[in-house]
């Protein structure tokens, strides 16, 4: 019982720092590993070598994955391919079903760009949308956010859904196979369904944020946009398709390993955004590598935070209390996806933050993995779900939908808070679906 005990303080601790003492989550789960390995008992000489360790098998592992898809979620945004999907997706769906419009614009866009990007991109787009539509600002925008929240939590190339295939060996085109299947029902409930239940909330964004369209003629096609945008996910969808019917051993074989790798899946949709969204389009080539340096800029604290939580869980590991605790979460009498949920779930809440909350998490659910007893690839989304549960005052989010769209605090939390505890739990009982399918 003293290593849960300790776990559960290391917990404490770093809820306390990063929510209350606003210390940077790398250097809080640096401080906490620390204290932790030293209460697990580890030889003071060993501690430092096993956080390097951690943070290195955690950057080393991801750094690639999550600095290009920043880079062709800010090429897609710079390009206007963004605003393309979004105005054809409206023309096609018309006023009567701007919401399922928005759903879908929220979907394509929010798998190759990072959550906060995301938001900021749409917002423009959403206020533009109701402004010739002439319905309710909520009814519109939450489909859009509710989607995005959903890419965010359960679907690779997204930080955390990453970190977690890596921590567990999962798959990452089945995860991604998986993760569809579940964010759709998801995003229709959090989405349009309980969009109808929002006309009457007053919502009064800033007049500054209706920005103006770019010009028509300035704009990638429609095909070009959505393409491009969706190529890794359209890839590692393939890959992992074809994996299932190729023959083990065979020439081709050994060619889709190396096709289905993440990295290479990246930077081969990288080159060709390069050149559609960029230099088919007449922009420079030091231009768009200007594109992509600013892209560092916005992921580099994301992966400092991966990192981190590396430490903590190589803690974990090099003590033997990461075994320990797979013994005794083996024990209990609850399903690991279900427990999985509830472990992720109670951190969100506490920190805030669904990245910290989903990468704490598979730190202490780690050896379950490892056991065998439980889909690494669903273990993966059940996390990702618990992690989005109850967003409030302690979540960033929170604060960007409450502020941008001039909310009240009691309404941002009837709202925002709602849909994405619908996500969650939509999304734990997609897993258990799954579960007894798979």
């Amino acid at each position: 019982m003293l290593p849960l005990l300790v776990i559960a303080v290391a917990i404490a601790a770093l809820v306390a720092l990063v929510a209350v003492a606003k210390v940077h989550p790398f250097l809080a789960f640096v401080i906490v590993s620390a204290g932790a390995a030293l209460a697990f008992g580890m030889p003071a000489a060993e501690i430092a070598g096993a956080i390097r360790k951690g943070i290195g098998d955690v950057f080393g592992s991801l750094a690639i994955v999550i600095v290009t898809g920043a880079m062709l979620g800010k090429l897609v945004v710079e390009s206007g391919a963004a605003q393309r999907i979004a105005d054809t997706l409206v023309a096609a769906c018309g006023e009567k079903h701007m919401a399922w419009a928005m759903a879908l614009t929220g979907f394509i866009v929010g798998i190759p760009l990072f959550y906060g990007v995301g938001f900021v991109l749409l917002v423009p787009i959403i206020i533009a949308v109701v402004s010739r539509s002439r319905q309710p600002l909520l009814v519109v925008a939450m489909p859009a956010l509710a989607s995005m929240s959903v890419a965010h939590g359960l679907l690779p190339p997204h930080p955390a859904p990453t970190a977690l295939v890596a921590t567990f060996h999962a798959n990452l085109g089945l995860t991604l196979l998986y993760g569809f299947a579940i964010a759709i029902p998801a995003l229709v409930i959090a989405g349009p369904v309980f969009g109808r239940l929002l006309g009457g909330i007053r919502a009064d964004p800033l007049p500054g944020l209706a920005a103006t369209p770019r010009p028509e003629h300035e704009l990638p096609s429609t095909f070009v946009s959505i393409t491009t945008a969706l190529l890794p996910a359209l890839l590692l969808g393939l890959t992992a398709v074809a994996g299932g019917v190729v023959p083990a051993g065979t020439s081709a074989a050994t060619v889709l390993k190396v096709a289905s790798d993440p990295d290479v899946v990246m930077v081969a949709s990288l080159l060709v955004a390069a050149v559609t969204l960029g230099l088919a389009r007449g922009r420079s080539l030091p231009a768009v590598m200007s594109t992509f340096s600013g892209a560092i800029g916005d992921v580099g604290s994301i992966l400092l935070v991966i990192a981190g939580s590396g430490a903590f869980k190589e803690v974990l590991v090099k003590s033997g209390v990461s075994a320990e605790i797979g013994r005794v979460l083996e024990g209990l009498p609850v399903d690991p996806l279900l427990l999985a949920w509830i472990v992720t779930a109670a951190i969100r809440v506490c920190v805030g933050s669904a990245t910290v909350a989903g990468l704490t998490a598979a730190g202490i659910l780690a050896p379950v993995v490892a056991s065998g007893g439980v889909d690494p690839n669903l273990m993966v989304l059940a996390i990702g779900s618990g992690s989005l549960v109850c967003s409030h005052v302690n979540d960033s989010a929170f604060w960007m939908f409450k502020e941008y769209f001039n909310v009240s605090l009691g309404d941002t939390l009837r709202s925002w808070t709602v849909m994405e505890t619908i996500v969650s739990v939509v999304g734990l009982a997609g897993v258990l679906v799954l579960a007894r399918l798979v």
